[in-house]
């Protein structure tokens, strides 16, 4: 493949290339992708995180919107730069970090709170309230979301109980509520009175309000929450030709939005998951697996989420297909963490050069809970924790140690999937920061037993929203036409562990999750009552 912002001289300019935005947690970017999925064009911008109180996660929604934009118009214009045109995009695809809370105003469109972002726990007092509350039992049945601090929807009602603006706007029916990918539609398509508010059904299951099994709202839940008055996008299939609208300015005005996926949803179909049985694990600020369990939903026993994975408008078998999904709160920022706060490293990529200087953890395990632990484990209160230190032990152990958190947490969930579906997985697809390191992807075949699938491209998240673009305009009629996408120079990590050496390595694993457990007061780190301004 040839590498990105380069010409291939197979690449013709009357080909049809898509294109896409991938909004992350961390950093914005803009893909254009040729018809083999190689990115020809691209541009990344970082934007700043606002850490308020401890626990406490937000975005400005208009550096997020900024960041996009100038993405948009960096890639496009070197995209032209290479000789090719802007009509040469056909397709145009958004996939975003999900959960992730926006509320504004539909009088003057403006924000009226930073977006509070998805591993945010400032709700984990009012998740205890509500746990507690008649007919909450009901919520995972009809929602497929277990009651945390994770979903939309306990982050929207924080905001309606703490800001009084957002209160004020509720009462007067002009708040408008979305994930990103709304906010980004909306603003896209030309703000207050122009753009579509609406959302696909990959995001709309991890608001909470979404009943998984009609994917409509459901009014149980509306009720429950107590959002009635709030205006919430219109949910739409996640590819689609005329439901998300034109965009209006800069390089790309004119070009229609016919494609929208949360980004694990993206990446299954970047790696063209489209087989129940099939998974991906992406490795990124956090870490999340999901495994395709076709055109019915799968209720978790087991600490897994149910979640819709993706839904293609007249692609014959994939109308709706649905995921068990695990998810980590902390991977890639447990590596930033050691770079960032302890120094131990100077750059991300020197983790796995650090810890292939040592043969193993020398005994140390580090829990990386720095907000709780997700799947399938759902314990708030527990902190980042690092066990088994001696004067023996070296930042290359620590280093070692925190690959191994993710790569262990990704076995828990393995486990978990396996029990639900009642088949066991032979193969995992990566893709994501982490899964660049050799060494990372190593140990990850080590603990779970099983071989590991790493693409060249790995920019699999942006490729699926493309796809979904793509299909909505008739750039493929169905997935076996896909067959050829993003299929050169895979690498596969075979596992060199035997099985009792792995399973000591997980119960050592497993007795550290259960003495960090209970480290912190139920309320530390929660809101207060207090309003803020």
């Amino acid at each position: 493949m040839s590498s990105i912002n380069s010409p291939s001289t197979n690449t013709m300019s009357h080909e049809a290339f898509t294109a896409a935005v991938d909004q992350g947690t961390t950093s914005s970017r803009f893909l254009i992708f040729d018809p083999t999925g190689t990115p020809r064009a691209s541009h990344q911008v970082e934007f700043p995180q606002i850490y308020p109180h401890s626990g406490w996660i937000e975005h400005d929604p208009y550096d997020i919107l900024n960041s996009v934009r100038l993405c948009m118009d960096k890639a496009t214009e070197k995209f032209i730069n290479m000789g090719y045109k802007v009509e040469d995009i056909k397709a145009l695809g958004i996939t975003n970090q999900r959960e992730t809370t926006v509320v504004w105003d539909t009088v003057t469109g403006k924000p009226l709170y930073n977006a509070i972002v998805w591993p945010d726990t400032r709700t984990k007092k009012l998740v205890h309230e509500l746990r507690k509350a008649d007919g909450a039992n009901r919520l995972h049945e009809l929602s497929g979301l277990p009651l945390s601090t994770y979903p939309s929807s306990v982050k929207l009602l924080w905001l309606l109980r703490h800001v009084p603006r957002v209160r004020k706007a509720s009462e007067e029916g002009r708040l408008a509520f979305g994930t990103v990918d709304s906010w980004l539609l909306y603003n896209l398509t030309g703000g207050v009175g122009r753009g579509v508010h609406v959302t696909d059904p990959s995001n709309a299951s991890r608001t909470m309000f979404m009943n998984i099994h009609t994917l409509e709202y459901d009014d149980y839940l509306i009720d429950w929450f107590g959002v009635g008055k709030v205006k919430l996008p219109r949910i739409v299939a996640s590819s689609d030709p005329d439901a998300y609208g034109l965009i209006t300015d800069g390089p790309l005005a004119g070009l229609r939005i016919s494609g929208c996926l949360g980004d694990q949803s993206a990446a299954l179909v970047g790696q063209c998951a489209f087989k129940p049985g099939m998974a991906k694990n992406t490795y990124g600020t956090g870490c999340f697996l999901l495994y395709n369990t076709g055109s019915k939903p799968v209720l978790s026993k087991n600490g897994l989420l149910t979640t819709v994975a993706y839904t293609f408008k007249g692609v014959k078998g994939h109308e709706c297909v649905y995921a068990l999904e695990g998810s980590i709160a902390v991977a890639g920022s447990a590596v930033k963490f050691l770079r960032d706060n302890l120094g131990l490293i100077k750059q991300s990529d020197e983790v796995g050069e650090l810890a292939a200087k040592v043969e193993d953890s020398g005994g140390v395990v580090f829990v990386t809970a720095f907000s709780g632990l997700f799947a399938p484990y759902w314990i708030d209160d527990c902190r980042g924790t690092i066990f088994g230190i001696t004067q023996f032990t070296r930042k290359e152990h620590i280093a070692r140690a925190t690959i191994e958190a993710t790569c262990f947490q990704t076995k828990a969930i393995l486990d978990a999937m396996e029990k639900d579906s009642g088949t066991a997985l032979h193969a995992l697809a990566v893709d994501g920061g982490m899964s660049n390191s050799d060494v990372c992807m190593q140990l990850q075949a080590d603990i779970m037993g099983i071989g590991v699938d790493r693409p060249a491209m790995r920019e699999t998240t942006a490729l699926g929203a493309a796809i979904a673009a793509g299909f909505a305009v008739g750039l493929w009629k169905n997935v076996e036409e896909l067959s050829m996408i993003n299929k050169d120079c895979r690498s596969t990590f075979s596992p060199r562990t035997d099985e009792a050496s792995r399973e000591r390595g997980f119960e050592l694993w497993a007795r550290a999750v259960k003495k960090a457990e209970g480290w912190i007061d139920a309320d530390e780190g929660a809101e207060s009552d207090a309003e803020v301004p």
